[in-house]
């Protein structure tokens, strides 16, 4: 399974290559775009225009482009606003047009009406379906593969169980399946073979499409407020769920010292954390793993990959999930987690 980190400028790059990141994703927002239409209308997720997230001009993309050539880890980039307005649809065609033109190839879009967009337009450009969008399931899938989906990425509600069936749906359909819009696709894009899921930071109340919070600098993030599923309508369950929320301040040794935070504030997957899963991941068809934080600090970022890389190293070496993820917990967290869980057993 392959890294893929957010990158929040230029200068990230190469100290996060270092770090062992195998794929990166950004933004990237012309200022003709922001000018004309601010975080109103954003073109991507990250609805910013003053902080260090997103790449601003031409001129930085194609120094990017070769740092990706000379260190061979590519980018992909965001244009995943949820909707857009029927004017933007040519503005954003031309935009990918000339990324495509600077050397990148693969962009991660929600919207599939801009999916259907660009393929009427014969942009030939390889899609990513974004974890912004609505809902990710065989009926989706069924819709989304005339577009020629390369890679998919699921969204963080998604259970294990989900992204193994949807994976299952596709491979199935792989044998017999006739696109009808196929004469404007190039045909390594037919399907996808490869799929992504979130693994560390930014544990949401909301599936990106249902999302309240903007992502910007000048707001409290809604994804980084800890909170517990479940339901509350009988009392007996009130009081399991007291119950697991002391059980969890116990564990994370909350009565008076918090977080087990290193001497910088650290802790690997402090605000989403999916590592206890990883071997089952990799059994159910998992490629990639998303670790976001664009703008996080970069120190942090860097870590993260890390100790991502370093479980992934002792999930190679390990013969079950018990082995791999009793070495997993002693190697990276021997004070104990935050217990902010992507993907709990049921």
């Amino acid at each position: 399974m392959k890294i893929v980190a957010g990158l929040g400028s230029i200068d990230e790059y190469e100290t996060f290559v270092k770090a062992g990141a195998d794929e990166f994703f950004c933004g990237y927002v012309p200022f003709s775009w922001a000018e004309k239409y601010g975080v109103i209308h954003p073109l991507n997720r990250r609805e910013v225009l003053f902080y260090n997230v997103q790449i601003g001009s031409m001129s930085e993309l194609q120094i990017l482009k070769k740092m990706v050539d000379y260190y061979g880890k590519p980018v992909e980039l965001t244009f995943n606003s949820i909707y857009y307005t029927g004017e933007q649809y040519p503005v954003i065609a031309e935009i990918i047009t000339q990324c495509m033109v600077a050397g990148f190839e693969n962009f991660i879009i929600a919207d599939p009406a801009l999916m259907l967009y660009l393929r009427q337009q014969k942009i030939n450009c390889g899609i990513h379906l974004s974890g912004e969008t609505a809902e990710v399931n065989r009926g989706m899938l069924e819709q989304m593969l005339p577009f020629g989906i390369r890679r998919v990425i699921f969204h963080r509600k998604n259970s294990l169980e989900d992204m193994q069936s949807c994976i299952k749906f596709v491979n199935d359909k792989k044998i017999n399946y006739k696109c009808d819009i196929k004469e404007n696709i190039e045909e390594k894009y037919m399907f996808p073979d490869e799929y992504e899921a979130f693994i560390l930071n930014e544990l949401c109340h909301f599936s990106g499409a249902f999302c309240n919070s903007l992502h910007c600098d000048e707001l409290t993030h809604l994804c980084r407020v800890p909170y517990e599923l479940g339901n509350l309508h009988k009392k007996e369950e009130t009081d399991a769920a007291q119950k697991d929320v002391a059980e969890t301040d116990r564990i994370q040794g909350k009565e008076g010292k918090g977080l087990p935070l290193d001497e910088d504030g650290y802790l690997t997957g402090s605000t989403g954390c999916g590592l206890c899963a990883l071997y089952r991941m990799k059994q159910v068809g998992i490629t990639h793993l998303k670790q976001v934080g664009r703008g996080n600090y970069t120190d942090f970022m860097e870590k993260d990959i890390r100790q991502l890389r370093k479980a992934l190293d002792i999930l190679e070496n390990s013969d079950s999930e018990a082995q791999y993820q009793k070495k997993m917990k002693a190697s990276l967290f021997p004070d104990g987690c935050s217990q902010n869980c992507y993907y709990r057993k049921k």
